[in-house]
């Protein structure tokens, strides 16, 4: 079976830079239109990743969105259906970590991981599913994390989230399914973005997690294109509800 494009427009949050840029990239070469969704203070970044949208010959549509307003995001998905006519896939890739041990969280924190990273993601559901209801189809592919499979000292309110995603996508996915539409997740591991940099330290964290990794290397941006791809394709038209590791085999649950 060819691989193809299950429509013509994608939506992708947290996209102007790491994951969410190669993720936008990716599926524009893969042949979708897309929709390019981040905070204000990242203009300049979006108008990057859409440069790079534009040289692959599709169309990018920016818009500054702050994933945890609800107003905000009903207003931006309107204006993406009036300009780009459908949103088939949506990536809900937007997302934030502060590290911190439990002890020290402060509560202002907390409510902001949560806020951003489970919260963002119902929201943006709740947003497209009415429309990809109406046409009977739609992928919806979440951007978690293996932190959420198994804690991790100084991430515990991170994983929590993520933990929180992963549940989300297979409850989504038996109350959707009916529709024609897929949820799916995607759990990356170690990152080399410059949140995943920073969260390291150093290069002895970076050479230990090598180590670590069955493939004795960590992941890039460009790592989490095939899988986002894929579910984005033809060839998962039978799989929802799964969560993907994609860590270079640092976990295996």
């Amino acid at each position: 079976m060819q691989i193809k494009p299950t429509g013509s427009v994608a939506v992708v949050t947290g996209a102007s830079r790491g994951i969410g840029r190669a993720i936008a990239v990716g599926l524009a070469e893969f042949g979708y239109d897309v929709a390019i969704l981040d905070l204000g203070a990242q203009r300049k970044a979006l108008e990057e990743t859409a440069a790079e949208i534009r040289a692959a010959g599709r169309k990018a549509f920016i818009h500054e969105l702050d994933v945890t307003s609800k107003p905000e995001i009903e207003t931006t998905v309107a204006a993406i259906l009036s300009e780009a006519g459908s949103i088939d896939v949506l990536v809900n890739n937007a997302g934030i970590l502060k590290p911190s041990t439990l002890e020290d969280l402060s509560e202002k924190d907390w409510d902001a991981h949560f806020d951003v990273n489970a919260k963002g993601v119902l929201l943006m559901c709740q947003a497209a599913l009415p429309h990809m209801r109406s046409k009977k189809s739609g992928r919806i592919i979440n951007i978690a994390s293996i932190a959420g499979r198994q804690g991790v000292a100084t991430q515990g309110h991170y994983a929590a989230t993520k933990s929180t995603v992963i549940t989300l996508t297979r409850v989504l996915a038996q109350e959707v399914g009916m529709d024609g539409i897929t949820v799916n997740a995607i759990c990356p591991g170690i990152i080399l973005t410059e949140m995943g940099k920073n969260n390291l330290g150093s290069d002895e964290a970076v050479r230990h997690w090598e180590t670590v990794a069955s493939l004795k290397r960590l992941g890039y941006p460009e790592d989490i294109i095939g899988p986002v791809r894929f579910f984005a394709s033809n060839q998962s038209d039978f799989v929802t509800g799964q969560s993907l590791n994609v860590c270079g085999g640092i976990y295996f649950h």
